[in-house]
């Protein structure tokens, strides 16, 4: 199991789907922001954070983004219309990277756990799996600001997946056994929609109070995205 907070700091994305941008209008809260009930390019949300985790864990630790001081390695792994974004694995970073013009941007805003096999072998059922994420993900305190603006209501941004699959590298950021396993995943996500041409700065902090009980520890995490779309 890992949590991984993102400060826009915890960002990454991709997926596999081309082509023209879905009719599905801005969130009434966050303008530029897919509402958390559509399904961008033909997925829900809960199937993008699957997405997300995926590009994240097939990349091995010594390039993978979320381990990235500068932003050199934004553009890993990435395809199709969505640009995955990843966070920190705690403490606080800056980054720039560039992002081609009409890509939708895909990330997780505060707190976000998967739980999986691999990671815990006492686990042996789905409801063990979701019932892991979603207890090791309580607690979690998040803010996203984009060029200025505060994102409202992160907290109806709250997603899980189904089940899925993940296949972790031999140098994998979890330290996980490599090889195939299933997975769950719970937290925050945001999609937005296409930024406009030029500079943009992408910021989120995230805290967790840790909790003796479930055995998790507290957590913090902020970063800052200098984005320029080209």
């Amino acid at each position: 199991m890992i949590k991984e907070i993102i400060s826009m700091g915890v960002v990454g994305l991709f997926i596999m789907l081309v082509g023209i941008p879905p009719l599905v209008s801005a969130d009434n809260i966050n303008p530029g922001v897919f509402p958390i009930n559509s399904k961008p390019y033909g997925l829900t949300y809960g199937e993008w954070s699957a997405k997300w985790w995926q590009w994240l864990t097939q990349i091995p630790s010594n390039v993978n983004p979320i381990n990235d001081k500068t932003g050199a390695n934004c553009a890993l792994h990435q395809s199709g219309p969505v640009w995955f974004l990843a966070g920190t694995s705690g403490g606080a970073q800056v980054r720039n990277c560039a992002i081609p013009s009409g890509k939708a941007i895909f990330f997780t805003s505060g707190v976000t756990t998967e739980c999986s096999y691999a990671e815990d072998s006492t686990l042996k059922t789905e409801a063990q799996l979701r019932s892991c994420a979603i207890n090791a993900d309580q607690g979690g305190l998040s803010q996203i600001t984009l060029d200025g603006v505060t994102l409202q209501g992160l907290q109806t941004y709250g997603v899980q997946s189904r089940l899925f699959n993940i296949t972790f590298p031999a140098d994998n950021i979890f330290g996980a056994r490599p090889g195939p396993t299933q997975y769950v995943s719970f937290g925050i996500f945001v999609m937005l929609q296409p930024l406009s041409s030029g500079n943009h700065t992408l910021h989120a902090k995230g805290v967790v109070i840790g909790n003796p009980t479930l055995g998790t520890s507290s957590f913090s995490t902020d970063a800052t995205n200098h984005l320029v779309v080209k």
